[in-house]
This record gives C-alpha cells, structure tokens and sequence, in this order.
C-alpha cells in the first residue's frame, strides 16, 4: 500500500485506510489497480515486508476468483462471489423526435424500442439526452423556456414509473435518456434515470449544463457522479457534455465502471462531433466501452429543441481484441434505428494487463491524480 505512510494519520488505522480505497474515497497506486481487475479484499497483512517503508510494512490479502473455475463440482462455492457474464449485448436507440397528443403516445414510443430491444437479449438498452421534451409538444400554449421546462419536470413520476415498470417486464437494464426534475431546492436538473430489472431506480445527474441550457432553460449542473453496480458489473452515465471532460469518466472508471453511456443530444453536426471525439477518447484513454445514444428529426415549437443532429454508436479500445476502427456499431445519421454490439468485458480486462498499449495502467500517480472533492 504506497500510499499508506502518508495517510496514516488521516484514517488512523490500516484497515480504514483500505476501506476508504475500496469505497473509491480514495486511490492507492497498487491497491486501487488490483481492485479494479476483480481482486477481492481478505483482510491486512501486518510486517509483511518490513523494509516496505511507504506501506509501513503493511501489505493487503487479496483473492481473485477463477470463473473457470468456480462451477467445478470439487470447489466450494462462493457465496460472496458475483460473476460477470462473459458478454453484455447492449442496445442504443437512435430516437426520432415528432410531435404527440398524450403521455400515453410516448409511453408507447418507448415501449415499442424497449420490447425491441428485449427480443434481441440485449442486457441494456439506452435512450438519448432530454427524450422526454417530446412531452412539451402536447399542448401548444405560449409558455416561456423556463416555464415549459418547469412543466415538463411536473411528469416526472409518470416518467420514472414507466420505464422502472418496463425494465422489470421486460427483463433489461435501461438507461432511460435525461429528463429535467425540479429539485427540492427549485433547481432544474437534467437527471437520467437508470432502471435496472431488478426493479431499483437510480440517478444521475448531468454535471455540466451548456451554455444554451444554463441560459436558455436555467439548468443548474449537480455535483456527484457515482457507478451504478448492475448484474453486468459496474456502469457509469456521462451526459453528453459531460463526455468532454476526461476528469468525469477517470473518475467513474476509478470506481470500477467497465461501460460508460452518454445520452446526448446535439442540434448540428459540428456538436455532436465534438461529444462523439471525446467519447472515443475516453474510451482509449480508460480502455473501456462506451455508449452513445442521440436524437434525429425535428420538433417545431419546442423552444432550443427544434433541429436534432445525431448519429448513435458504440465504441470500444484501439487495440487488438476490438473493433478495427474502435467502433463495435455505428448507425446511418439522423435516421430512427437501433443498434446492437456485443462487448466482452474479459476482452478490457486483457487490454488493461496485456494490451498494447496499457493507459489505465501506466497513469504516473507519482506525478498527477484525479481527485473528487466531497460536497
């Protein structure tokens, strides 16, 4: 533990220095790496090798399961083990915005992708940035763009009820795009919801509002960003800006998210670009998978709405093991579709040890680190 000697004093005991690493509070050079290949914590090692002044002696008793070897009839089983699957079959609906006459109209829109992606196995399926703004076109009254997206919020309930009750009915983890939500202080925040099959509800928030949206919507950025722990391991959402900003998705990955999903939403070419070149970094630079799902068509009189610019894709590594171009699926742009990828997570596990390039890691955490400051 390298970085025990110097936080000693701050946890006070070996042992809470290494349940602050295993909570992700805090990162250890070697500890957190082992911890993120799959390495499970034992207990502490006292005067393990003396000489180690920086670990003060101390070391970390780790297990790793064999998963080729756990089903033998010979071994005991583990209780405490969560396997992976081998593969996750993930969905990105490509979303076309029209216009509606009831909740119950999208409700069926998203319904119907839903079943679709169900009937191909898929473990996930995501839908784009502000999907539900398609609700402000069933009724046409003059409202201003900080009154309708105060409106829109007013569904809220209605939105997490259905897509909650079409995970489980579905049987699929669903990464149900953002919707804004009034926050019990009166802020608007532009929250995706993850619906996971086992009936749970979790949220995450968009960190960092546009331009446009702070402006034109008065959208206020939240302030955690946390993995959701799925049946297919760790996951992290990263709201299409949010994707620009390396620091957001070094911190999940430092969390163990081996799949990033970024709902997005772009109005012209030159912006989603920029959402997708990021994207495709952070997948280099984490060397995991990573998500997009986006809008297409138009929606007239929906204010900063209007034109959708997009073009959803699934995005892997350059490295051997992965797509050639770095590009598990991509779609036609602006045109209504859904893709599909299958993406081994054993494949990431062998980039991260053995690839050719080793960017998780190779980090010099002598030299830099990323650090999330608690609020």
């Amino acid at each position: 533990m390298p970085g025990l000697a110097k936080n000693l004093a701050r946890y006070g005991s070996p042992e809470a220095y290494v349940q602050a690493v295993v909570e992700g509070k805090r990162r250890d050079l070697t500890l957190s790496f082992q911890l993120s290949n799959g390495f499970e914590v034992v207990g502490v090692l006292r005067g393990y090798v003396p000489s180690d002044h920086d670990s003060l002696g101390y070391a970390v008793h780790l297990v790793w399961r064999n998963p080729q070897l756990l089903d033998q009839p010979d071994i005991p089983p583990i209780t405490s083990a969560r396997l992976l699957p081998d593969s996750v079959r993930v969905a990105s609906v490509q979303y076309q915005q029209r216009r509606i006459t009831s909740f119950q109209e999208f409700a069926t829109q998203v319904e119907y992708f839903t079943d679709i992606a169900a009937d191909y196995s898929a473990d996930f399926v995501t839908f784009p940035e502000l999907i539900t703004l398609q609700l402000l076109s069933i009724e046409n009254t003059e409202l201003s763009p900080v009154e309708s997206i105060r409106k829109l919020s007013h569904y809220t309930p209605q939105v997490k009820e259905l897509f909650s009750r079409l995970a489980v009915h579905y049987n699929i983890n669903i990464v149900a795009g953002t919707h804004p939500t009034e926050q019990a202080n009166g802020d608007i925040h532009n929250v995706c919801y993850v619906c996971l099959r086992d009936g749970s509800i979790h949220e995450r928030e968009k960190l960092h509002p546009t331009p446009s949206e702070r402006n034109v919507w008065n959208i206020s950025g939240g302030d955690s960003a946390a993995t959701v722990l799925t049946d297919c391991g760790p996951i992290g959402v990263m709201i299409c800006y949010d994707a620009e900003f390396p620091e957001v998705a070094r911190h999940l990955v430092d969390q163990g998210a081996l799949i990033l999903f970024v709902p997005f939403c772009t109005d012209v070419r030159e912006g989603y670009l920029r959402v997708r070149y990021c994207s495709q970094a952070r997948a280099i630079e984490n060397q995991c998978y990573v998500v997009l799902s986006g809008n297409v068509g138009n929606l007239p009189g929906v204010n900063n709405f209007d034109i959708q610019y997009g073009q959803s894709c699934i995005l892997t590594p350059s490295d051997f093991g992965f797509a050639r171009d770095g590009v598990a699926a991509d779609s036609t742009p602006n045109i209504e579709t859904v893709l599909f990828a299958d993406l081994r997570l054993e494949s990431l596990a062998r980039a991260r040890n053995a690839g050719a390039v080793q960017n998780l890691k190779d980090r010099r955490f002598d030299l830099y680190e990323t650090r999330w400051r608690p609020r």
